[in-house]
């Protein structure tokens, strides 16, 4: 099992981590390495260029986006669900650099396609990125592409072979959904280094993946499947697997019940009595009183010193039965005798939690309605085990993401860098260290040998991708480069760490990060 993010980085070397909270990597340049003398009009024709040249692919637009100018997106550039302000995806956004941003939309079979850009910055450093999505949704991470185009990187991203936020377009159409599961990531790639050739005239150097929760996935699928794809690939909070994740969800229905169960613990009693009652037992295990929860698995929670009798009136405490809930909740995911997911850790409780797994709904209903049972008036309140069976027997195109021999990207020099957050709610952490000694295990690696290629690290107090009461902020993209405070023009983040670690022993450890 890997290290805790302070300890691990307190092993490495100094060269390799600044412990004033930044990532130390290869220096980015903000001049161009691949000048474009008429980049101006090579994006007013790069669109018929494209026309003629891109199988399956048919040109939206082409246009020039000139530092400063506020986007503001259209139900053409994305579904309107696809809005979740302020920070997410906004429904406008500074582009910090010039860049060629170009709408495309290619088909990937005959009653399936992806909508795709690509944003291809005037300074460009030989560098190719594609950015991932999050959910089941089907939105282009535009803060990720503007975030990546500005630091030089020709980007692409898709909109995961579906529009807006719904699972919906999955019923009976296994098209689709194979574009969900890896399609989508792979053809924008393919399609979006071509565009990359056409425009700059070279191929590109290195190229990188950077994503969270589905967009964690989506990177293991790539090192998984398409190794070739990626030199560097960046992965928080993986969803990986993804057919477990769906039952968890609907198992921790089950231990909450709806709001008006007796076992329903409100949103208010996790914040203000079960949450502060974590924090004295558990915070100061790590010699500090902060509000974080250093080591989630040093934490064993136990709610008795809070609980008060069935008819009590005060506001202070819990019943026993919703003190069970917790118990459970905090508890490993079994089948009978058989491990099917990892605890909620405890200190997430406060995050996403409240507004989905811990809800009284199942965060999952849309994967079960549209996928497993093809059936949009299923009543998901009624499952069970013999569904969760269902659920991870189907595994369509394999997304469960899980193969533990990935020695093809290794072999090709490929570094993985994984971080996941100590206090998410929504993909327990402890799934990725599950999947870190899976791969160990399946290519009989030491922690050393691991290391060569492949590095998970713990970033405890950090919510699901990004925020939380710890020092989150560790340029992971969604809106490293618009935070108040932030400056990622230099390689302070986790992103940067994986530029030329090919000369390096492995992927670069983070820093302490920034809390904003």
């Amino acid at each position: 099992m890997p290290a805790p993010l302070l300890l691990l980085a307190a092993s490495l070397s100094t060269s390799f981590v600044n412990y004033s909270g930044s990532l130390v990597a290869g220096q980015l340049t903000s001049n161009s390495a691949y000048p474009v003398a008429d980049f101006d009009s090579k994006c007013s024709s790069i669109a018929s260029q494209l026309n003629n040249s891109i199988p399956n692919a048919t040109i939206r637009f082409a246009e020039l986006v000139t530092q400063g100018t506020n986007i503001t997106f259209t139900e053409s550039d994305r579904d309107p669900s696809c809005v979740v302000e302020p920070f997410f995806l906004p429904a406008s956004l500074i582009v910090p650099a010039d860049v060629c941003r170009i709408s495309l939309d290619v088909q990937t079979s005959g009653r399936s396609g992806i909508h795709m850009e690509t944003w291809l910055p005037r300074n460009w450093t030989g560098r190719f990125l594609s950015t991932g999505n999050g959910g089941v949704g089907g939105c282009i991470q535009f803060p990720d592409m503007t975030y990546t185009s500005s630091l030089g990187f020709a980007t692409v991203g898709a909109n995961n072979g579906h529009d807006g936020f719904s699972g919906r377009s999955f019923l009976n159409n296994s098209d689709v959904l194979e574009d969900f599961a890896y399609r989508s990531v792979h053809t924008g790639v393919v399609v979006g280094k071509e565009v990359t050739k056409t425009f700059y005239g070279y191929e590109h150097t290195k190229s990188y993946y950077l994503g969270c929760s589905t967009g964690g996935r989506q990177g293991l699928k790539s090192i998984q499947d398409f190794p070739e794809d990626f030199d560097g690939v960046v992965v928080g909070a993986p969803g990986n697997q993804w057919n477990k994740l769906m039952d968890d969800f609907s198992h921790i229905f089950n231990l909450t019940g709806t709001p008006d169960a007796p076992s329903f613990v409100p949103a208010e009693a996790w914040l203000n009595i079960v949450h502060p009652d974590i924090l004295k037992q558990c915070d100061k295990i790590d010699g500090v009183e902060d509000g974080v929860i250093e080591d989630p698995h040093l934490c064993n929670y136990d709610p008795s010193g809070i609980v008060c009798s069935e008819d009590s009136k005060a506001t202070s405490c819990i019943t026993p039965e919703q003190a069970d809930t917790v118990r459970k909740v905090f508890s490993p995911f079994f089948i009978g005798d058989e491990f099917i997911y990892p605890r909620l850790v405890p200190g997430s409780e406060i995050s996403d939690a409240l507004s989905m797994v811990l809800a009284g709904d199942v965060a999952s209903a849309e994967w079960f309605k549209f996928v497993v049972n093809s059936d949009p008036n299923l009543d998901v309140k009624t499952l069970g085990p013999s569904d969760w069976k269902k659920c991870i027997a189907q595994d369509p195109f394999n997304i469960s993401t899980f193969k533990g021999d990935i020695s093809a990207f290794k072999n090709r020099g490929g570094k993985l860098l994984s971080y996941h957050g100590q206090a998410d709610s929504l993909v327990s952490p402890e799934n990725s260290e599950i999947y870190y000694d899976h791969v160990s295990s399946t290519m009989d690696l030491s922690t050393s040998q691991m290391d060569d290629f492949y590095r998970l690290f713990r970033i405890s107090g950090m919510f699901h991708c990004f925020t939380g009461p710890g020092a989150w902020n560790v340029g992971q993209g969604l809106f490293g480069d618009t935070s108040p405070g932030s400056d990622y023009t230099d390689p302070k983040n986790v992103l940067m760490a994986t530029i030329d670690v090919r000369a390096r022993a492995g992927p670069e450890a983070p820093g302490l990060g920034q809390a904003l």
